[in-house]
């Protein structure tokens, strides 16, 4: 369960010390992306890296527990494998590669987002999803046509992010103790 699913739940699922624990990180991790960006985004990327071997490593092993497509699951463990071996030992190049490539893809989502939304607003959605189309275009364009600028403010947004996401998963934890007192 995630902090998300105790926001939308009507009983706690999660313990509230792991969602206190989930906080606490966040915000140090937060603080981290403010205060030494390089850094961090080197160790995020390393990290990421890492999770590619083993998720790699785990699409391999699959195939000896059911070999139905086979061929994709062996091409996709050593697709991962590859690149997070070179992700994990080549950060100084591959940390940009990653956050340029994850910008790149958050514009063409809103580019795509958007036109589906303002599709619906002319098949009738109303002006609501026909303002939100309009902005998630917009908002698509902006990215893509600022990609290493967007890039460059990155660990600053995903600092502030995390430290607010850090900050509502502590008052959550505290909401749960209090509520599983009761």
């Amino acid at each position: 369960m995630s902090v998300l699913s105790s926001f939308t739940s009507d009983s706690p699922s999660d313990p509230w010390w792991m969602v206190l624990i989930e906080g606490i990180v966040l915000v140090i991790l937060g603080i981290a992306w403010l205060a030494v960006p390089k850094m961090t985004n080197t160790v995020t990327v390393q990290l990421l890296g890492a999770f590619w071997v083993i998720v790699g490593i785990f699409w391999i092993i699959l195939i000896l527990f059911d070999r139905s497509m086979g061929g994709r699951k062996l091409f996709i463990g050593v697709l991962s494998i590859v690149a997070g071996i070179i992700i994990f030992f080549h950060p100084r190049w591959s940390t940009p590669i990653v956050g340029v490539t994850l910008v790149i893809i958050v514009g063409m989502a809103g580019l795509i987002i958007g036109g589906a939304r303002i599709y619906e607003a002319v098949k009738g959605a109303g002006l609501s999803a026909a303002v939100l189309g309009t902005v998630s275009v917009l908002f698509g364009f902006i990215l893509l046509l600022n990609v290493w600028v967007v890039t460059l403010a990155l660990p600053q947004v995903l600092g502030i992010l995390a430290i607010a996401g850090g900050i509502l998963s502590i008052v959550m934890a505290f909401r749960l103790k209090w509520a599983s007192s009761q």
